[in-house]
């Protein structure tokens, strides 16, 4: 990995797996050879599937415990840390570029980092030592989150990676017993060739313009992040350079997980 950079950081969109991701034989080391492949950024700034607030908050500028917002796993899952460092300067960013008089921004000062942002950052940036900072999604409209994420752009000339945690496709209720569900291939297919195309109405309106879209996204919150990624991208004339790093499936839902810029 390159020493920490202030060159504009690329925006990402991941699919963030589930505490036992790190039990997975292939997916820890798919997100681990990606960090190695970008520049080692100042700051990251997470937009996670499973923080929705409004009005938009900031999370903890101080290393508070983690969110363990899950349940029936094996206690060794409750036992994991990732101590990163404060993050202060970061949030007077955020705060600078979204605080308006017709858009307030909150502070939670003690709401740590969910599932959603550790779980794939330790296997990304195992030795936690880059400043995180997460945000809470005020709204699932795809148009107002893009405006969000085009709001934020400037912050990748900071060298600030701006990640969007979410999972391709998300219905656990219909999921079977084996086998990868048709309605999460068919979603995957679609949202990779909309994606290539870079038709952003077609996936702005991805529910009623994808197949099996209410199936893939029953509840559109893991899909939602990445429009702040793609709002972060528009802004810098990154769409059309998007490609998919990690593909496949985790069971039956898809990772796709993609990087602009």
């Amino acid at each position: 990995m390159n020493a920490t950079t202030a060159e504009r950081m690329p925006a990402l969109y991941l699919s963030h797996g589930a505490p036992p991701l790190a039990d997975d034989a292939l997916w820890p080391g798919q997100l681990a050879a990606w960090s190695a492949d970008l520049p080692k950024p100042k700051a990251i700034l997470m937009v996670s599937a499973h923080w929705e607030e409004a009005p938009l908050a900031l999370g903890a500028t101080e290393t508070v415990p983690l969110v363990y917002d899950f349940w029936g796993f094996p206690e060794h899952y409750y036992q994991v840390e990732y101590a990163a460092p404060r993050a202060p300067e970061l949030a007077a960013s955020v705060r600078k570029l979204l605080r308006t008089p017709g858009t307030p921004v909150q502070d939670i000062a003690d709401r740590g980092l969910d599932h959603g942002a550790y779980v794939p950052l330790k296997e990304m940036f195992p030795g936690a030592d880059i400043p995180v900072l997460q945000i809470s999604m005020p709204t699932l409209d795809p148009r107002r989150l893009m405006d969000i994420g085009r709001t934020l752009a400037p912050l990748r000339d900071e060298g600030v990676l701006i990640v969007g945690s979410g999972f391709f496709t998300h219905n656990l209720a219909a999921l079977r017993q084996g086998g990868i569900p048709s309605w999460s291939a068919e979603f995957d297919a679609w949202g990779y060739e909309a994606l290539d195309a870079g038709d952003v109405d077609a996936l702005l309106d991805f529910t009623a313009k994808s197949p099996a879209g209410q199936l893939a996204h029953p509840r559109t919150e893991h899909f939602a992040p990445l429009f702040v990624t793609m709002g972060a991208a528009d802004a810098a004339g990154d769409l059309g350079a998007q490609r998919s790093v990690i593909d496949g499936f985790w069971m039956g839902l898809a990772k796709r997980s993609v990087q602009f810029g």
